[in-house]
């Protein structure tokens, strides 16, 4: 195999798998950043803490996306400035967020994150950079089904039409 063989980490990356890695870090940070505003705005405790488990995932992805960047001569996007904090009586009732915006936007955060995910395993020919983004996809997965549960069990899910009564087949 000559120049792709033998420890995936000593491999250079091709231009799509540095693409992706650079991209997602790049998202990866903006989340950092949009998910401490909402922790501002959020007033749902359970759902504060599953934006601080979001930061948390977002801040080791942009910590391993960073690392295999630098190791391989690229320079990562920049980090976003820390926010101030604010109090959720300080933001005035028509700029604030509500729980069951924050729950729609971080679903749907997810439910892309997911996607792409897909799309660098598919793409990854360094088996380490796949397994780094099927690492990523799992706790994705597992995110993304508390976020559901969460909106489910308190009311803020607002389902696409749902098929109640089934058409009758009919036979030809």
């Amino acid at each position: 195999m000559g120049i792709l063989s033998g420890n995936p980490k000593d491999e250079p990356l091709h231009y799509g798998e540095i693409s992706s890695v650079w991209q997602f870090s790049t998202k990866a940070k903006g989340c950092i950043s949009a998910y401490r505003a909402y922790q501002y705005h959020a007033g749902d405790k359970e759902l504060k803490k599953t934006l601080e488990e979001l930061i948390d995932q977002a801040e080791l992805e942009v910590s391993e996306c960073d690392t295999i960047l630098s190791q391989n001569g690229i320079t990562p996007s920049p980090s976003l400035p820390d926010r101030p904090e604010a109090k959720l009586e300080d933001i005035p009732v028509g700029a604030r967020f509500t729980d069951q915006e924050i729950a729609a936007m971080i679903g749907a955060d997810t439910s892309m994150g997911l996607v792409a995910c897909s799309q660098i395993m598919g793409m990854s020919i360094r088996e380490d950079i796949g397994a780094l983004f099927a690492k990523y996809h799992v706790t994705k997965t597992a995110l993304g089904l508390k976020i559901l549960r969460m909106s489910k069990e308190k009311g803020w899910l607002i389902p696409p039409p749902l098929q109640i009564k089934r058409p009758e087949l009919v036979e030809a």
